[in-house]
């Protein structure tokens, strides 16, 4: 009976909205699950691509698409695209002019009120008209010029939006999260991740004019738990990346999971996963808010380290603020973990794993209440460094400041890509133990989508879309898309039949992959 009633109350979260995919993660708690059933073990194998829609961008294409009463969004860095669900026609495009900055990626929209709200290249936050793409208000919250950039999907809930700045490896930048108000764009509040006062800001040593608080800033979206008004970000690392001289201690609150009140910004509990970081091992990708089998609330997150960690959030909820460090469960790794302790030295390259573009990136853990499994994707590709002199290190405003000792490899150097590979992980929530995994070719980066079907939407960089079978991980279909796939998998109704949506087409200096323009693909069964 408790199990019954746990699926219950789990399933019945998301029985309101399971036609629509309405955020990022598809919902505010990040756990990706879709409550459809119509494509199931069953008949998945019958899956057909019904439509396609071609930006004609060949631009890093990372998108998580969201679909609202028949409408998709989705993004590139200069333009937002709003699209017909039935046969992917395009309603309107809209392109911002000046968006040019960060990375050159964009990862996604929120939609709330009949407004979308997007992130830009030259650290805006915008809020647009959904019908028509019409700016309503554009609110700056960082510098272009000293590397600062709005690539994450924010999040919009009760008359406010969520986001925060990138661009933390570079000289002096530091993360802030901000509270705007969703009518006008103005700000309500923000909280600096790097910490500039008590306690917390004692955590930052030798800091100077040629050393400055550097790190902290967050490059994808958060999660949120509406009934206790918790707003939860996962922090980037510290920088200089490779130097622990320049950085020995704490750093907080960089490479830490994050409770804020939403309503005012406070800082309510927090835990530091990976402690005095020196691999440019940021906690990435937003927690998945999760009540377990065994009743548990946990927030599962995930970062470039290459562990899943199921860190307790019971006692999180607003106006209750403590400093003790959150409760870490289980600490799982989820892919390749070698030489991780070992010292950076000025005189040869240390190899260790996952390297600067491993672990787990923009895309974090989805989670089934049906089999109690959480489900990652991960990169699973080592780098070597070599650091520079600690003394002789020099920084300047908007360019990288990552401590390398080699000029040609700021960020290290990669393993041949030869040697590449990438995992899809199903984690037990409760115990943290490995259930499956799947090995792919090439690195899993794209969004990981369970449903009330038994299975598990994903895709590779390869340009396979995947149904696998959520209890074993076997591959029940796969489509060959020739682009490769690092954007959302999402599900979504249409006119009563379940639809599979896919982002794909990436074109990266960093990601050897077919170079192909950016397009959104719509998948049914006939």
């Amino acid at each position: 009976m408790r199990n019954f009633l746990f699926l219950t109350l789990a399933v019945s979260a998301f029985a309101q909205n399971k036609s629509d995919w309405p955020l990022y993660n598809g919902d505010f708690a990040a756990t990706r699950f879709s409550a459809l059933t119509e494509v199931n073990k069953t008949n998945v194998a019958g899956l057909r691509r019904l439509c396609t829609y071609d930006t004609g961008e060949n631009v890093a294409f990372q998108t998580g698409p969201i679909v609202v009463q028949g409408t998709m969004y989705f993004t590139t860095q200069a333009t937002t695209y709003a699209i017909n669900t039935a046969d992917c026609s395009l309603k309107w495009k809209q392109t911002r002019p000046n968006s040019a900055g960060g990375l050159g990626v964009n990862r996604g929209i929120a939609f709330a009120d009949g407004k979308l709200f997007r992130g830009t290249g030259d650290a805006h936050v915008i809020g647009m008209d959904a019908a028509t793409g019409a700016t309503v208000w554009d609110t700056p919250i960082g510098d272009r010029d000293k590397g600062e950039s709005v690539p994450l999907a924010p999040i919009a809930w009760k008359g406010m939006v969520f986001a925060g700045n990138a661009g933390g490896d570079n000289f002096g930048v530091t993360g802030r999260v901000y509270g705007l108000n969703a009518g006008d764009g103005k700000e309500v509040w923000h909280f600096n991740i790097a910490a500039d006062s008590g306690a917390a800001g004692a955590t930052w040593k030798n800091i100077s004019k040629d050393n400055p608080a550097t790190g902290g800033a967050t490059w994808t979206s958060y999660s949120l738990d509406p009934d206790a008004g918790v707003l939860w970000v996962s922090s980037g690392n510290v920088a200089p990346d490779f130097l622990l001289a320049l950085h020995p201690g704490d750093n907080l609150y960089t490479t830490s999971v994050i409770a804020l009140d939403a309503k005012t910004g406070k800082l309510l509990r927090f835990v530091q996963p990976v402690k005095k970081d020196f691999h440019d091992w940021d906690m990435t990708a937003p927690p998945a808010l999760i009540r377990t089998k065994a009743g548990r609330s946990i927030a599962a997150a995930a970062g470039k380290d290459g562990i899943l960690y199921g860190i307790d959030r019971s006692a999180v909820s607003a106006g209750k603020s403590s400093d003790a460090q959150l409760k870490i469960h289980y600490a799982t790794p989820v892919t390749t973990r070698e030489n991780v302790n070992a010292p950076f030295t000025t005189t040869a390259d240390t190899h260790f794993c996952p390297g600067v573009q491993g672990g787990v990136e923009w895309n974090g853990p989805g989670f089934s209440p049906q089999s109690n499994l959480l489900f990652v994707n991960a990169v699973d590709w080592c780098f070597s460094v070599k650091i520079a002199d600690a003394g002789t290190v020099k920084g300047a405003p908007g360019k990288s400041w990552s401590g390398s000792g080699d000029a040609a490899h700021a960020f290290g150097t990669p393993d041949p890509k030869e040697k590449m590979g990438g995992w899809l992980t199903a984690v037990d929530a409760d115990s943290g133990k490995v259930r499956w995994k799947y090995k792919s070719s090439l690195p899993m980066v794209a969004g990981v989508t369970p449903t009330a079907g038994g299975l598990v939407f994903t895709g590779e960089l390869n340009g396979n879309v995947l149904a696998l079978d959520g209890e074993s991980g076997k591959v029940l279909w796969q489509d060959a898309t020739g682009s490769a796939v690092a954007g959302g998998v999402i599900t979504f109704e249409q006119n009563g039949h379940q639809r599979i949506g896919v982002a794909a087409g990436m074109r990266s200096p960093i990601w050897p992959v077919p170079q192909t323009t950016g397009r959104v693909m719509v998948y049914g069964l006939p």
